[in-house]
């Protein structure tokens, strides 16, 4: 008998058992690294909308409420909004609230079009004194308000637009930031789209507005809340070039709150609640588009 035919026949050897998995073993240093980075950011959270919600529960608090207990109490007893009428009976509030509206929905067209005008035409023209003009934009971050406002003042005033709505945009309709973030987001496109338009016969408009305006919609946003922000927000040049109560904006206005009612903290903080309420609609509005555009114009310099 053959050795094949003898190897046939023998039963095969049963396989040996497989070893039980191990379950991997947690690190202590990450488990822990974890735990104290969540906590730090709950601190900063803390921190950050704490001043916020005091002045949510301060505003909601009646008359014969305490607001300086100690400890703090943020949940009212009796809430009610008689501090927020309070507001529109010692202020025309709604007349403060549209001359606000009408300076930043005008700041932040303005910036959406020259900003991404100028941007793309640093990112993408070929032009003589194309770096000399980054460069300005640049030393444009480094001067304060405060070293120019007197020459805007001045040049407010030889133009006849002083106590008006129209000096008060005028300053900021163009902001570098803006410009800087729209050139690097143009930058990010690659040049082969562009190429390809070119092949098509698209001339420089058509490209910026088919081509690279559709994808840098998440830095439109950007510049979009950044102007709105600033423009709203705004207190110091709108002091100073707006003499008539008619065109004062919604943080000049609220200001008369501290000055005739300085003891009334209720009313001040429903004055407070009332400016940033338009600024928490427009970021739960466009946040998505502002953390997109973040990565697309703020990688790059």
């Amino acid at each position: 008998m053959s050795t094949t035919t003898q190897s046939a026949g023998v039963p095969a050897a049963p396989a040996p058992p497989k070893a039980p998995r191990r379950k991997p073993r947690r690190r202590t240093g990450s488990t822990w690294g974890l735990v104290v980075r969540y906590l730090a950011l709950t601190l900063v959270l803390l921190v950050m909308i704490g001043p916020f919600l005091w002045q949510l529960s301060t505003s909601l608090k009646g008359a014969t409420e305490d607001i300086f207990t100690s400890p703090p109490q943020l949940l009212p007893q009796h809430p009610t909004l008689d501090n927020y009428k309070g507001v529109a009976d010692i202020i025309p509030v709604w007349d403060y609230i549209l001359n606000s509206l009408k300076v930043a929905v005008t700041n932040v067209l303005t910036n959406i079009v020259g900003a991404a005008m100028a941007g793309y035409a640093l990112a993408r023209l070929r032009f003589k004194g194309r770096a000399v003009a980054s460069l300005v934009f640049v030393a444009a971050l480094l001067v304060p308000m405060e070293a120019i406002m007197i020459a805007q003042f001045a040049t407010m005033r030889s133009l006849d637009l002083n106590d008006t709505l129209v000096a008060v945009v005028l300053p900021g309709c163009i902001g570098a930031m803006n410009v800087l973030l729209m050139r690097n987001a143009f930058s990010g496109i690659p040049y082969e789209i562009e190429e390809a338009a070119i092949v098509d016969g698209a001339n420089v408009w058509q490209r910026f507005t088919k081509v690279a305006l559709p994808a840098v919609k998440g830095t439109l946003a950007v510049v979009a809340i950044f102007s709105f922000m600033g423009a709203w927000d705004d207190f110091l040049w709108p002091l100073i070039v707006l003499s008539d109560s008619e065109n004062f904006t919604l943080t000049v206005g609220l200001n008369f709150l501290h000055g005739t009612f300085a003891n009334n903290q209720r009313v001040v903080a429903a004055g407070t609640i009332i400016a940033v309420a338009p600024l928490i609609v427009m970021f739960a509005c466009l946040q998505r588009f502002f953390f997109k555009g973040v990565g697309e114009g703020a990688v790059k310099g």
